[in-house]
C-alpha cells in the first residue's frame, strides 16, 4: 500500500458534545476514526474536519478532490433538523459526491449520504439501540457485496442511534439489516460518487463502549436500559474489566458478546475492505 494515501476525516459532533465526550472519558470521534484508519494503514495521513465548529472552513469541491478518501464519523446531531451545523454538512457531503471521492462513515454518516441524495431519515419509532446491536444480517445484495467480503452473514456491531433512514434514495442499495434497524448498511452512488454507509460503529471498542455508555448514562437509565444508576455502572464496570482483560470468558458469556465486536480485525474489515476496493484504485487511476 502507497505510503500517500491521504484521507479527510469529518468529525461533526459540535465543540461542545466534544467535551462531554472528553469530560465523561471517551474518545473523540474524529480522534477514534483517524486511529482505526491508522491501524490498518499505518502509512495514511488524516486530516480531521470539525464542520459544526462556529470557525470551520468548509472545503470546496477542488479541496476536497485534493484527497483520496474521505471517511465521517458518528454525530450527535439530527439530520432532519434544519440548522446551520446540519445544512453545511449535507451539502459537503454532496459536494463528496460531486467530486466522486470515495467516502466511508458510521452511523450519522450513512444517514448524511442518504439525506444528501435525496433519501429520507426519521426518529426510530422503537426508540434507542444502544450497546449491541444484535443480529445484523447481509441482504442478498450485502452477501456479494465487495464490503462485505470476509464477513459473516450475520453478526453483531457496536451501536448507539435514536434514528433511522426510511427512504432510500435512487442509487442506493439496502447491504445489511436488523430487527431493530432496517438499514444497518448501504451503498449509495449519486453523481457518479460512492459512499458505504453504516449504521453501526467499527471504530469503538469495549472502552470506548463502556465510556460513552458513561457519557450517557441518565439517558440510558430514563430510557430503560438499565433499573437505575447503580445497575448502569455495573455494566459499564463489566465492559472495562473484559476490555481490560479479554480472557475474561464469564464476561464475555454474560454480556453475550464473541468476535464480532472484540476481534478488531472482524470488527473493522468493512473499513479495510472500503480502502482495499475502493480508495487504493482510485489512488491508482489518479496517480
Amino acid at each position: 500500500m502507497p505510503a500517500s494515501l491521504r484521507l479527510l476525516v469529518i468529525d461533526g459532533y459540535t465543540r461542545a458534545a466534544r467535551e462531554e465526550l472528553r469530560a465523561g472519558g471517551a474518545g473523540v470521534a474524529g480522534e477514534l476514526y483517524a486511529a482505526m484508519l491508522k491501524r490498518i494503514l499505518p502509512s495514511v495521513r488524516c486530516d480531521i474536519l470539525y464542520p459544526s465548529d462556529p470557525d470551520a472552513t468548509l472545503p470546496t469541491g477542488q479541496a476536497l478532490s485534493g484527497y483520496d478518501g474521505i471517511a465521517w464519523t458518528g454525530c450527535s446531531l439530527t439530520v432532519y433538523h434544519d440548522t446551520p451545523e446540519v445544512r453545511g454538512q449535507i451539502e459537503l457531503a454532496r459536494a463528496g459526491f460531486a467530486v466522486q471521492v470515495p467516502s466511508f462513515g458510521s452511523c450519522w454518516a450513512a444517514q448524511i449520504a442518504v439525506v444528501a441524495a435525496g433519501g429520507i431519515v426519521s426518529a426510530n419509532p422503537r426508540g434507542r439501540e444502544m450497546g449491541v446491536a444484535r443480529k445484523i444480517a447481509l441482504t442478498a445484495e450485502g452477501r456479494g457485496h465487495p464490503m462485505y467480503a470476509g464477513k459473516a452473514s450475520v453478526f453483531d456491531a457496536f451501536i448507539s442511534h435514536d434514528d433511522e433512514i426510511t427512504h432510500l434514495p435512487p442509487g442506493a442499495v439496502l447491504l445489511a439489516s436488523n430487527a431493530f434497524s432496517r438499514v444497518q448498511a448501504v451503498s449509495v452512488v449519486h453523481q457518479g460518487g460512492v459512499f458505504w454507509g453504516l449504521q453501526y460503529h467499527p471504530e469503538y471498542d469495549l472502552r470506548e463502549m463502556a465510556r460513552l455508555s458513561w457519557c450517557r448514562i441518565e439517558k440510558l437509565v430514563k430510557r430503560g436500559f438499565f433499573k437505575d444508576r447503580a445497575a448502569a455502572e455495573a455494566y459499564i464496570r463489566l465492559l472495562e474489566a473484559l476490555h481490560q482483560d479479554p480472557a475474561r470468558k464469564d464476561i464475555a458469556w454474560l454480556l453475550g458478546i464473541d468476535d464480532d465486536v472484540m476481534n478488531t480485525d472482524v470488527r473493522t474489515l468493512e473499513v479495510r475492505n472500503w480502502i482495499e476496493v475502493l480508495v487504493l484504485p482510485t489512488l491508482a487511476r489518479r496517480r
